[in-house]
Order: structure tokens, then sequence, then C-alpha cells
């Protein structure tokens, strides 16, 4: 069998539209101009921004243009709500809660929070993989500040109830933020419906350009800018505006919206075949999480008794591309920090596998994969000490 380029691992990156880049390219060629000058070149450039700014809050269901932060990507995103609402919201300290299973860009602000005296509580899902709003409420104190919460899981998928948690922390006065990276364009998303406070977005997860991303801050919400200097961005994010990248970022989304009604759906089937696919066809093999409130384009399973790096590296020279995790990670033998927290076993959390799927992915690339797949994993079980102390000899 001839291998085939075949890329699954739309989670972590997705490429560029060509229709992204021609829209792009005439503020690299024509009306490249710092948008903060007064003459005609920084003019048309500021007009440019400003139209994607209020694209761009249309589409989130934004109330004001001005609620739009063009940042560099999610992980700013993610660092300034965190941060910059906390320190200006209680500049002596107080108490932060962010779900266990966050994207590492949230996590990291968590823990430079707890060194500058904030207490932190890393809240567990439920085994399903969700955050139940009960147990929010739970842990929700007179002194909480700021609630962080995933809009959808980068790993395992599954969409949290963001609405009902965020009515939970604002029942006790605490702000709420939500990094929606995953889900922007893929569901339906209305930030004022789902009442945050702040929510975080990232330009190459929607076929847009890497280095661009966006920060939604509702009017009102205390904010301390972590990027200081000419007051750019209403004074919350200074430096010369990638009027290019906001541009691309606009476009994406746009596309985005207009195509999800029949992408969604789409991409639910073929995610949903490769799903009763691999279970149906590999035995001892499980989705990692049973929340069914889910993403329709991420698959996450466990191969129990195989190590995940391996079943990548064999399948990448099939010529296909999936992850064994955020692809931040994929340079740690660490388990999964996600799997761990929904309660999955280190030794199971190793043997996972996340394939996601995209604007690009064909019928005939989801059934190559599930004509490729199974046996590499009964290849790499029969030569598993593992998995035959486990279950005894591999079958497939």
């Amino acid at each position: 069998m001839e291998p085939r380029d075949v890329y699954l691992d739309y989670a972590a990156t997705t490429p560029v539209d060509e229709r992204v880049v021609e829209a792009m390219l005439p503020y690299y060629r024509e009306i490249w101009g710092n948008p903060n000058s007064l003459y005609r070149r920084g003019r048309d450039a500021y007009s440019a921004l400003e139209s994607a700014r209020e694209r761009v809050a249309q589409s989130i269901g934004a109330s004001h243009p001005n609620e739009v932060i063009f940042t560099a990507g999610g992980t700013e995103s993610d660092n300034a709500a965190l941060i910059g609402i906390t320190t200006r919201a209680k500049p002596d300290g107080g108490h932060v809660i962010v779900s266990a299973f966050e994207h590492h860009a949230v996590l990291e602000p968590g823990h430079f929070l707890e060194k500058s005296g904030y207490e932190v509580t890393y809240l567990a899902p439920r085994s399903a993989g969700y955050i139940d709003p009960d147990d929010l409420r739970a842990a929700l104190r007179d002194d909480t500040v700021l609630v962080s919460v995933m809009h959808g899981n980068n790993e395992i998928g599954t969409l949290q109830p963001v609405a009902a948690l965020c009515e939970a922390a604002h029942e006790r006065g605490a702000l709420f933020h939500t990094d929606a990276a995953q889900t922007l364009g893929k569901v339906p998303l209305d930030v004022t419906g789902l009442g945050v406070d702040a929510a975080s977005f990232s330009g190459h997860k929607i076929y847009g350009p890497k280095g661009s991303g966006v920060l939604y801050l509702k009017r009102g919400t205390p904010f301390a800018p972590m990027m200081r200097g000419g007051g750019q961005e209403s004074k919350k994010r200074s430096g010369t505006q990638n009027v290019a990248g906001a541009v691309g970022f606009a476009t994406a989304l746009e596309l985005m919206c207009a195509e999800m009604p029949g992408e969604s759906p789409r991409l639910a089937a073929l995610r949903e075949r490769i799903v009763t696919g691999i279970t149906g066809t590999i035995e001892n093999t499980v989705e990692s999480a049973t929340y069914p409130e889910r993403l329709p384009n991420i698959a996450h399973l466990i191969i129990k008794g195989v190590e995940g790096e391996a079943m990548l590296l064999q399948l990448d020279a099939k010529g296909i591309a999936v992850s064994t995790g955020s692809a931040c990670s994929s340079g740690s033998l660490a388990p999964s920090h996600v799997l761990l927290s929904i309660g999955c076993p280190a030794e199971l959390a190793h043997g996972s596998v996340r394939i996601s799927l995209g604007r690009f992915t064909t019928d005939e690339d989801v059934e190559y994969f599930l004509e490729v797949f199974p046996p590499i994993v009964e290849r790499l079980r029969s030569m598993s000490p593992l998995y035959e102390k486990m279950f005894g000899s591999a079958s497939a």
C-alpha cells in the first residue's frame, strides 16, 4: 500500500485557507502603513483594522467592537486574561479557580499567580470529562476573584457547560474567563449569551495565520494590561497592531461561521466513523471521555497496552499525522494531565491517541486511517509485554 499524506491533527493547528491569504495580501503589499499614523497610508490601515474588529465582534456576539482586543495568539490572550483581570480586580491577593484540565496557557498563569500571593484551586473534572456546576459552587469562596474553565477541551474534545458555570461564578461575585480556542467556528458561540467576562481565541485554529489572536474583554471588566507602551488597543495591549493578522483572523472566522451549518455535521459524522470503526475493530479500546456534549471534530481514544508515541511514529511512517495529546506537550513523555485529571490511570494515559479532523479531511482520508491503524496496533501489541500481562496475546 502506497503511503498517503493524511493530516488528522487539526486541533494542533490548521493550514491557512487560501481565501484568508488573499484577504491578507493587500496589507503586506499596498496598505502596509502604521495604523496609528495620521496620514492617508496610516488611515487606510486603521480603517482595515477597525473593520476587522467590528467583524470579529459581530461573529462572536460581542456587544461592542471595543470589547475585541487583537493579540499575538491564544496563549497571550489567556495570560492577559488571567493575570490582567486578577491583579487589577484584587491586587493584594485572593482566590482563583481554574479547571485541572486546562491548556498550559491557562495552567501556567495560574502557577504564576500562586507565586504572586494568590491562592489557586485546580478544580477536577468529573470522570466523564466535564466540570460540574455544583462542583464549582462548592469550590467558590467569598474572595474568589476569577474562574477560568475552557469552552471545549483541546485533547478529549468535551464541551463544558460554560453558561451554567459562569452563572455560578457570578452568583458569588467572581468573574469568569473561558479559553474558546478550540470551539470558535466549530460550535455556536455567543459571548454575550454565555455571560462570560473574558474569552480567548486563536487564529491558527480556524485556518487563519499563526501569530494572530483575540481577547474578548467585556466592557467594565477590571484589567491591567501586560503589554505597556503606546497605548494601542484602547490601552489594553500596546504595540503596533498586526493589521494583516487582524484581517486574516476576521476573514477566517467569518468563513468558519458561514460554513459551520454544513461543516460541523460532516466532521461529526466522520468522527463517529472513526470511533465506531476503531472501537469495533480493535479490542480493549475505549473513548477517553463519555460526556455527550463534545466538539464535532475530535476523537480521543485509549488503546490499551500500547505506547502513544509508538502509534504516532508508526502512523507517521504511513503518512498519517495524529497526536498523543496537546501539541505543546508532544515532546514530553509524561502522561497527559488531562487524562490524569479525569481519573485515567497513568499506564493507560500513555496509550492515548487524538484524531482531529478539519476542513480538508476527506472520506478517503478516514478510510485510509481505518485501514492502516488496526494492523499497527496489532503489531505493537504483539511486541508489548505490558499488553500480554494485561490481556494475554494480542489480537485486533
